[in-house]
């Protein structure tokens, strides 16, 4: 990113910031790191980053829709060439289902406006499930952002 000269944003919901202030700690952190937003809380997701409250009604607040736009809705916020958001599953009591257990994770990124995403069912504590959606998440941004996938 450093590289290209491009920046980057996060809003975070099941992993609260931690992702943002991971990348915080990278070497050249100073130079592409615009900020960030913990939106634990559905209300806003809606207030902040206007994702509409029938997606959420529709698809649940953990659910790649949801994460989607929230993306768009961060572009608009804190702008930035590339814009990450997470939403998921990391303890008990939310949308979970057999077919979306706990450790269901949904990352997306707009990259220049191109789209990059993933759905992950991670096991472990909830600690546990943060720490492998962080890395998961650098891993489809090293492979977004490797110089063989011209833009």
């Amino acid at each position: 990113m450093a590289e290209r000269g491009w920046t980057v944003a996060f809003a975070e919901s099941a992993t609260a910031g931690w992702l943002c202030s991971e990348f915080a700690l990278t070497e050249e952190s100073g130079k592409v790191l615009k900020g960030g937003l913990a939106c634990y809380d559905a209300d806003l997701k809606v207030q902040l980053l206007k994702v509409p409250q029938e997606l959420i009604d529709k698809y649940t607040p953990e659910s790649m829709e949801v994460t989607r736009a929230m993306a768009y809705g961060l572009r608009g916020l804190i702008p930035s060439d590339i814009q990450v958001t997470v939403t998921g599953l990391t303890t008990p009591g939310g949308s979970e289902t057999p077919e979306k257990p706990v450790g269901t994770m949904f990352v997306f990124a707009l990259i220049k406006a191109k789209e990059a995403s993933f759905r992950k069912v991670f096991t472990g504590t909830c600690e546990e499930i943060i720490h492998q959606t962080v890395e998961a998440a650098a891993e489809l941004l090293t492979l977004e952002l490797d110089p063989s996938n011209d833009r």
